[in-house]
Parts: C-alpha cells; structure tokens; sequence
C-alpha cells in the first residue's frame, strides 16, 4: 500500500512556493514519495504587503511562526523555510530535520543602466530593508544615499525599472530560484559585503515525535548543515550580548589532514562606522562550537559595543 503524500507547507509567494516545490520534487525523486503543497499565509507576509517594516513586526520570525502553527495543529507534515528566516532558538515538539545543499549564499545588486556599486554616482539611491546590508553598504563609504525597501522580488526590481531607486540589493539564491538571476548587475564579493546567517539555504522541518524526521535526513546535505550550524552559531552567540547587524560565511573545503571549516563573521554598528570583523576554523563535525568560539571572540574585541553609531571615520577591523 502506498504512502499518502506529504504535505509540504509554504507560504504564498513566487520564491517560496518555488522553494517549496523545490523540496517536493526531492521528496519524490529522493524519497520515492508523493508531496502537495499547502499554502499557509502568515502574519509577515500580509504586514509586508501594506508596507510595514519587518523589524517593527519581531523579525524575519514572523515568516516562520504560521507554518509551524500549521504543523502542530496537523493541517501540513512539513514546513520550508528558508533558513535565514528561521530563528536561532528551537521551538518545542519540532525538529530541523533538514538541509538540503545549499544556493550561492551572497548578495547581488540590480541596478539601473547594468552600473555595479562601485559606478554609481554619489547620492544614488541604494534600496535594502536589511540591517546587516545597510550597514555594510555604508561602510563601503561610496557615499550612497540607502533607503528602506519591502515587498517581494518582483516590487523591488520594479522600483529600479521605474526609476524610484538606482539599485536594489537581493539575495542572489532568491533571483536564481526564480529564474531571474540574468538581472543581477553585479554578484558581491563577501569581502564586501558577507551575507546573512544561513542564506541560500532551505530548511525542512517537521514534528519531532514519529518517523519522519528520520526519513527526511535523508535529504540533508552535510557540508550545508555544517556551514549553516557554524553561521547560525555566530548569530545566536552574538545576539545574546550583540544587537548590532551582522554578517556571517561558513564554507567546508579540503584541508591538508581533510575537510575542515572556515567561518568568517562580521558585527557592524547600525551606521557601518564601526565593526568588529574576524575569522576561525576547525573541523566540519565542530562546526557549533567553532561559530560560538569565534563569536565569544568578537565579543571579546568589542562586538557588544557596537549599537550605536558611531563617528564616520571611526573602524575596527580583525583579520
């Protein structure tokens, strides 16, 4: 007799129902499963389309909170998010129970007449809704003019295309998934500008007690689990002495005694005039422990100081 299909949960947009469809097809082609996919509209979403700011709403948690309502009360067997989205803490009776291989994880520019950052006039009007971008886009001192933005990819584009902004910064996982990554007028080197915790990354979560969790390992990829345990490390660690903006890139690669880890984080003040920026490495199964040791370490030189703005030319760097 065969399995009923699953029921992936997602929220409505074009990028999410994608990502969902996403993880449906590997359900099947991986899992030899049926899955469906259910839309569940959330809080975020519907305070997004009538403008209002998303840190004003509790953070990028509004987004996650209706899908996993929507688990514990049995209407989806399993929710994706994405999982820069997701917050650091668990939440009771639910389990990450995957993460597939990741997207490029970093942030892309569109921008009017194809111009990177770098060609852009002085006073261009540069539209982000992000803390962390906003800070580092400052911090490039190009002397942009960097103004708040919602809605979904298609708006933000559109105030680019209308002539409202000279340039927008995105996810470059989010233009990709979606089949618009031809748009991107320049990919950012994460020397300029390190993306958020756990970007371009899904996360696949389910109830904790039964069979599934286990099932659903099977479309974890390792090295995305490891980068993203060492990012959301950073996150959780700093946020618990840190409310600055903060950036963080984890990636697994070949070492001379094998794989090993390689984290690189940095924590901004709001205005970009200060940031605390540093790097560790260490074994991929310690990918934990060596996000929160290079976290305490940036606390240690200063991170916690760094809400408030700071004086323009004022810097703290760290190898």
């Amino acid at each position: 007799m065969s399995l009923p299909a699953l029921r992936v949960g997602t929220r409505a947009s074009l990028l999410a129902t994608t990502q969902a469809g996403h993880v449906a097809e590997l359900i099947r082609t991986t899992l030899g499963r049926d899955a469906e996919l259910v839309e569940v509209s959330t809080k975020g979403d519907r305070t997004q389309a009538a403008g209002t700011p998303l840190e004003s709403m509790g953070g990028t948690g509004v987004f996650v909170s209706a899908l996993r309502d929507a688990l514990l009360d049995g209407r989806v067997d399993i929710a994706v998010h994405s999982l820069k989205d997701v917050p650091t803490y668990p939440a009771d009776g639910i389990t990450l129970a995957a993460v597939p291989l990741r997207e490029d994880p970093r942030d892309v520019v569109v921008a009017r007449d194809g111009l990177t950052l770098g060609e852009l006039p002085v006073g261009s009007r540069v539209g982000t809704g992000s803390p962390r971008r906003v800070a580092q886009l400052h911090a490039l001192g190009l002397g942009l003019d960097v103004v708040g933005v919602r809605g979904n990819v298609d708006t933000r584009i559109g105030k680019v295309r209308s002539g409202e902004y000279d340039a927008v910064v995105l996810a470059r996982a989010g233009l990709a998934r979606i089949g618009r990554l031809d748009e991107a007028t320049e990919v950012l080197d994460p020397l300029q500008m390190l993306p958020a915790p756990g970007q371009g990354a899904l996360a696949i979560e389910c109830l904790s007690e039964g069979d599934l969790a286990a099932e659903l390992q099977q479309l974890d990829d390792p090295a995305t689990r490891a980068a993203v345990n060492a990012e959301r490390a950073v996150l959780a660690t700093l946020e618990g002495g840190c409310s600055a903006p903060i950036g963080a890139l984890a990636e697994v690669a070949e070492g001379d005694d094998g794989d090993e880890i390689w984290v690189r984080a940095i924590a901004l003040s709001p205005d970009g005039g200060l940031s605390v920026r540093m790097s560790a490495s260490g074994a991929p199964a310690d990918a934990t422990s060596v996000g929160i040791r290079l976290a305490n370490e940036m606390l240690a030189d200063g991170a916690g100081q760094l809400n408030q703005p700071a004086e323009p030319s004022a810097e703290v760097q760290n190898a």
